[in-house]
């Protein structure tokens, strides 16, 4: 048989699907265990040049036009955040534990911050003030100019999410599983919203009439009001968390999970219009004219038709390829994990530059999925007085089978 999940499958192993349910038994650790190499998860465009970071420890610039390479800045660790910009300035953390202030025309720092742990999340700028997370459990805040601290907000756990500043409020995820709203200029909390698992989101989350989307380990994909805190969409994705954010395109709100499946669900039925499934972690898209981008750790970048999900075209990389695309006229940038930054013709696909960084050995990522198992569900049986007549045993399942979450969808596709 066949439960659908990498490294379960047995054909020896007859027994109905119904007794098993796929749970995670582990804490999500496989972004802090990335090694050295060449390998790129995100990159920004910020003027006439596309910005990123690399497992190699360099921060780069490359002309957007011909991808000739600017500059390059050395950090101490690898690099697995999207750089941030303040009118001059790159702002992005290392695995070294320092978030980074960069000229961003000449490639020379100006400051650079120390916390107690490494740096996954990308840090988000506002009024003259950087925001980020550490793993060392902390937000903070600092001043742009100066990189001096203006505050710190302690949770319960690493922060990976990248923050989400809207009017005075800073926004955030954390490995406590809670969604933090904060004061952005004094760091007081105003609310914190409880899902059921942590809270990771790669990328910048939508915020669309006064709602903020984010997805969450407990599989799924929330609509917050940010003045209140309280919850007014949910969307259950798959089985294997959601960490993506989301893109709106006519009232339709499009997002994808760890799954490797992309949804598109009308924002005010919550009914789902299509689906798109490639069957490989999926962390972000952007829309332009109507048309869906984004890649998953099968190697394509794909480009989809947002009304109906259809694929346009696909452009096939050498390995994983992470993130929310940016663009630059009439190119989208693709980061991969193949040591490779490409840029592609928005409408056909074709490649019309690619860069390498400076090791061509992609980094060294632990496998996905490791945190969850198939187990068999948990019974419990109470006993009642027996009588003459019966027997009875009730049965609780303390988890979720596996095929709760079949969804009808009026499209469905799915890649080769």
């Amino acid at each position: 048989m066949d439960f659908g999940f990498e490294g379960t499958e047995s054909s020896d192993f007859d027994v109905e699907i119904e007794d098993f349910v796929l749970k995670k038994t582990k804490k999500f650790t496989r972004i802090f265990e990335i090694g050295f190499g060449g390998s790129v998860c995100f990159c920004n465009v910020m003027g006439d040049s596309v910005y990123f970071g690399a497992c190699d420890g360099f921060v780069y610039a490359v002309d957007a036009e011909t991808g000739k390479e600017q500059w390059r800045f050395k950090t101490g660790g690898v690099i697995m955040a999207s750089p941030a910009f303040r009118e001059n300035r790159v702002l992005i953390g290392s695995f070294d534990g320092y978030l980074y202030c960069i000229d961003s025309g000449t490639g020379e720092g100006i400051w650079k911050f120390k916390t107690s742990d490494m740096i996954y999340s990308t840090a988000t700028t506002s009024e003259g003030i950087v925001y980020f997370g550490s793993n060392d459990n902390f937000f903070y805040a600092l001043d742009i100019e100066t990189g001096r601290e203006s505050w710190r907000f302690k949770t319960g756990g690493e922060i990976t999410a990248t923050p989400l500043c809207h009017e005075n409020y800073v926004l955030f995820g954390s490995y406590d599983g809670n969604y933090y709203c904060l004061n952005k200029r004094s760091g007081k909390e105003i609310w914190r919203f409880k899902t059921g698992d942590h809270v990771q989101c790669e990328q910048k989350p939508l915020v669309h009439k006064g709602v903020v989307y984010f997805g969450s380990w407990d599989n799924n994909m929330y609509g917050v009001e940010i003045e209140t805190g309280k919850e007014i969409w949910r969307f259950r994705t798959g089985k294997l968390g959601a960490s993506g954010s989301a893109v709106v395109y006519k009232n339709v709100i499009i997002f994808g999970c760890r799954d490797g499946i992309l949804y598109a669900v009308d924002v005010d039925t919550k009914r789902e219009l299509w689906r798109f499934e490639t069957g490989k972690v999926f962390l972000g898209a952007s829309i332009r004219n109507g048309i869906v981008y984004f890649g998953t750790e099968d190697k394509n970048f794909y480009a989809l038709d947002a009304l109906d999900g259809k694929e346009l075209w696909r452009y096939r990389a050498g390995n994983y390829n992470y993130g929310k695309p940016p663009f630059y006229k009439n190119l989208v940038f693709v980061a991969s994990w193949d040591c490779h930054v490409y840029a592609l013709n928005l409408e056909t696909g074709k490649e019309v530059w690619r860069f390498a960084t400076s090791s061509l050995s992609p980094a060294y990522t632990p496998p996905p999925h490791r945190e969850f198992e198939m187990v068999v569900k948990k019974e419990t049986h109470i006993e009642e007085p027996i009588s003459e007549e019966k027997y009875k045993s009730k049965k609780k399942e303390e988890t979720v089978s596996l095929s709760d979450y079949h969804v009808q969808s009026e499209y469905s596709s799915e890649s080769e």
